[in-house]
């Protein structure tokens, strides 16, 4: 079936369950690997996103906008955090997502934003692992055990061969659980740990996946040569690494360094301390172009700080798009 024949159709109307089929593991990293390609070639279309904290509780609402390229169409996603909802098993992200045509401008696709979001958050973080993580780095250091942190475990076995994952959080009966899963999931030894000190010590991989406000990876903790990931410092209040990974890291890279010299919490307090400079922020796109160099020895500790741009949701999006229609046509 053609494009045009699609379109004569009516946009796509996809559920979370139909984008988490759509989107695969190997297909999402790619995705996120073209979205920060772009930025570091300067071929995207990225304006600001808006987060902004709610007066009434602890939600955050946020707005992105995005183009990836001349093929595919503006895609914009507009939900809400909600931290409360990780007390009772749900998703604290979610989001809806409208994609349009790249000529028209007519609405092409509706899908849930939250499953996007979900896969997206963890690919890109994959392929900052990729990109800055040692080449021989098989363990990785998890902390949480919600959606998001399952993801990232799921989407940083595609990229290195991981033979052990200490994980904690929080709840003890929670950890546990995603432990277990996580190791019937992955064919890998996942032990649940009591104290995030005991997920992070001498690993060489880390990935902080919470919505704390207060640090839970600590800079005294890291083994030379590690690489921490954080992707719940998504706005200036929130901090998941302390003021010493930032110092005791040779690059901090971020996603984009506007965006994080605006959101991103441990980055926010650094520049304004003057720990940091603008100038030092590296963007990912920039390492995987080959512009900019993040580790240069193996005893280097590298942060990325991640907030999330709307160039991955757009990248994510139009690969579901191009899924569906390559795989679900309608008659």
């Amino acid at each position: 079936m053609t494009e045009d024949a699609h379109d004569e159709l009516g946009p796509l109307f996809l559920s979370r369950e139909q984008v988490t089929r759509l989107l695969e593991t190997d297909a999402a990293i790619a995705s996120q690997r073209a979205a920060f390609t772009a930025l570091g070639d300067g071929t995207a279309e990225l304006p600001g996103k808006i987060m902004h904290p709610s007066r009434f509780d602890d939600s955050v609402v946020f707005a992105y906008l995005a183009r990836l390229s001349a093929r595919t169409g503006a895609v914009a996603k507009v939900g809400s955090v909600n931290p409360g909802n990780a007390a009772a098993g749900l998703p604290t992200v979610h989001a809806v997502i409208n994609a349009l045509d790249p000529v028209t401008g007519q609405l092409v696709a509706v899908m849930d934003g939250t499953a996007v979001t979900t896969l997206r958050t963890a690919a890109a973080s994959a392929v900052a692992f990729d990109a800055l993580a040692a080449a021989d780095s098989a363990e990785l250091g998890l902390l949480g055990s919600g959606t998001q942190a399952l993801a990232h475990a799921r989407a940083v076995a595609r990229v290195r061969q991981l033979r052990a994952v200490r994980l904690w959080s929080p709840n003890p009966g929670r950890r546990a659980h995603a432990a277990q899963r996580l190791a019937a999931e992955l064919g890998v030894a996942v032990k649940a740990v009591d104290s995030a000190e005991e997920a992070v010590a001498g690993l060489p991989m880390v990935a902080a996946c919470t919505l704390s406000p207060t640090p839970v990876v600590r800079g005294a903790w890291l083994a030379p040569g590690c690489t921490v990931v954080s992707v719940g410092s998504f706005e200036p209040s929130r901090s998941e690494v302390d003021a010493e990974v930032v110092r005791r890291a040779a690059a901090v890279v971020v996603d984009d360094p506007g965006t994080a010299a605006e959101h991103a919490g441990p980055v926010v307090d650094a520049l304004r301390e003057g720990r940091l400079a603008r100038a030092d922020l590296i963007p990912l796109g920039g390492v995987l172009t080959g512009r900019n160099t993040a580790r240069t020895r193996p005893e280097d500790i590298v942060f990325y700080n991640s907030v999330g741009l709307g160039i991955q949701d757009a990248a994510a999006a139009w690969a579901v798009i191009d899924a569906a229609r390559a795989r679900e046509p309608r008659s």
